[in-house]
Order: C-alpha cells, then sequence, then structure tokens
C-alpha cells in the first residue's frame, strides 16, 4: 500500500495566499479516517485550552443549570404541579428531564459564535494552510460542546436531587435519557454552526439563535404540559422535536412509553444531521 504525502508549498511573494487553501482542500479526500481522528483530536485539545485560559466561558454551563431550576420550580412549580395533580415536587420530576432536553439547545447556540469568533480573529486563516479536512474543524467543536454539554446535565441532574427529584425507572434509563440528548444537542450544533458560517457577526448569531430557541422551547412540553395549551398551539408541539426529546427523557427517567417519542427524536436528528451538516462543511470549505 502507498502512502501519499501533501507538502504544502509557501505562496510566491506578493501574492494574496489562496493557493495553500486550495492545495489543503485538494488534499482533503486523500485525509485518512485514522488521520481525520487525529487531526480532530488536535483541534478539540486546541479548543480546550481555550477554554482553560478563558475559564469564564464555562459560567453559562455552571449558572444556567442551576438558575432555570431554582426560577421554574419556585415561581411556577407550585402552579404547574397542581395541574398535573400533585405539589413542587411532582413538578421537580417533570421539569428537570424537560430541561435536559433544552440544555443541547443552549449550549449549541455557543458553537455558531465560536466560529463565527474565530473567522473574525483570523484564526481560520491558520487552518488554510494544513493539510487537514474541513469537517475536522466544525466536529472537534461539536465535541468540545458536548463535553460542556455533559457538564451542564451533570449540574442539573444534582439541582434535581437535591431537591428531591427521584428517579423511577433505573441508572441505565437516566444514562440513556442523557445519551439521547447528547445525540439531539449534537444535531442542533450543526444548525448553529451553518448560522455561525452564514452570519456576519456573533450577535447577529445570537439573535438569530433566539428566534428559532423561544418558539421551540416555550411551544413544547419542556416545563408544562401542552394539554392546557390552545388547539392551534397543541398542533405545533405535536411535531416539535424538543417536545418529543422531553417525552422521551421523560419517559427514560420517569417510566412510562418511550418508544414513538424515542424513534422520533432519532429520526430528527438523524435528518438534521443529514441536512445541514453537509451544508456546514461546504459552507466552510467556501468561506476559507
Amino acid at each position: 500500500m502507498s502512502t501519499t504525502t501533501t507538502t504544502l508549498t509557501p505562496a510566491p511573494a506578493g501574492s494574496t495566499g489562496p493557493a495553500p487553501s486550495r492545495a489543503a482542500v485538494a488534499g482533503e479526500g486523500r485525509i485518512g479516517l485514522r488521520a481525520n481522528l487525529r487531526h480532530v483530536g488536535a483541534l478539540a485539545r486546541r479548543n480546550l485550552l481555550q477554554i482553560k485560559k478563558d475559564p469564564e466561558s464555562m459560567f453559562d454551563v455552571l449558572l444556567m443549570p442551576v438558575i432555570f431550576t431554582l426560577l421554574f420550580v419556585y415561581v411556577f412549580g407550585g402552579s404547574v404541579g397542581s395541574s398535573l395533580g400533585g405539589d413542587r415536587h411532582d413538578y421537580v420530576n417533570y421539569l428537570i428531564p424537560g430541561l435536559m432536553a433544552m440544555m443541547g439547545m443552549n449550549i449549541a447556540m455557543a458553537v455558531g459564535t465560536g466560529v463565527n469568533d474565530d473567522f473574525r480573529k483570523g484564526v481560520m486563516d491558520r487552518f488554510r494552510t494544513m493539510p487537514i479536512a474541513r469537517s475536522s474543524v466544525l466536529i472537534a467543536k461539536i465535541v468540545v460542546e458536548l463535553g460542556r454539554m455533559m457538564v451542564a446535565t451533570l449540574i442539573l441532574l444534582v439541582m434535581g436531587f437535591a431537591l428531591g427529584m427521584t428517579l423511577e425507572t433505573s441508572v441505565l434509563g437516566l444514562l440513556a435519557a442523557v445519551a439521547l440528548s447528547a445525540v439531539f444537542g449534537a444535531a442542533i450544533m450543526w444548525i448553529f454552526i451553518l448560522l455561525g458560517l452564514s452570519m456576519k457577526t456573533a450577535q447577529a448569531v445570537q439573535g438569530m439563535g433566539m428566534l428559532v430557541l423561544m418558539p421551540l422551547q416555550f411551544g413544547s412540553s419542556i416545563f408544562a404540559p401542552t394539554q392546557t395549551m390552545p388547539g392551534w398551539l397543541q398542533a405545533f408541539t405535536d411535531y416539535n422535536p424538543l417536545s418529543n426529546l422531553a417525552d422521551a427523557v421523560r419517559g427514560l427517567m420517569m417510566g412510562g412509553p418511550v418508544a414513538s417519542s424515542v424513534w422520533w427524536t432519532l429520526a430528527w436528528a438523524a435528518g438534521i444531521t443529514l441536512v445541514t451538516a453537509p451544508l456546514a462543511v461546504s459552507k466552510f470549505r467556501k468561506k476559507t
């Protein structure tokens, strides 16, 4: 088996620099799986070092689960809990699985703003001269954000158990719920990567992200049952992927039918990834 080596030639003096980018893209097809995984690992390490240098970037992961849990439990827990036929404790059991479904959506926004910020700072110009797969840059972002999502989920579960949440199924059910949330969260991250590559500023990515997040989150079964919603809104929640994810996570942790919700969630995740991931990689190639 012969080994193909990609050699980067410095651009001639006075050139604008697109030549290295074309050479890197041309060599991308010859990069094997093992090399691609090494690239993802190296880039993920670079992103982790950025977090180490800027620990304030973890504030959203550390504080968001605490704030959301305390806010909804103590502001809405009494009224929504009574509508569930119980009290605030019953609402904790209802809310925490829903918030697990929401974590991936909120944290995914950081992927889009991070990609956009890297372009603004010129970081991507350095990647142009490297014989690496363009997809590895984006996948490394997702890997690190999934790690941040797991930290947020752990804090959320600790808060839930501290407030009296009870796991009605088993540890395996809990792990399955976390894994399902991570799969869907990774799919949503591709949407925000595409937004980050398409918008001019990180503020524009955040603004567009909120326009997407707010209707999906509050028009779902994350925070409250949908039976008391108007008919037109119930029709929206039935097709809302976050409702399917929240119901699936709730069933895996608290018991109840889960097959339909799990399959619909996996179908949404697969569909979103199959559509947005190739678009994001293509946009990334053209942008660099």
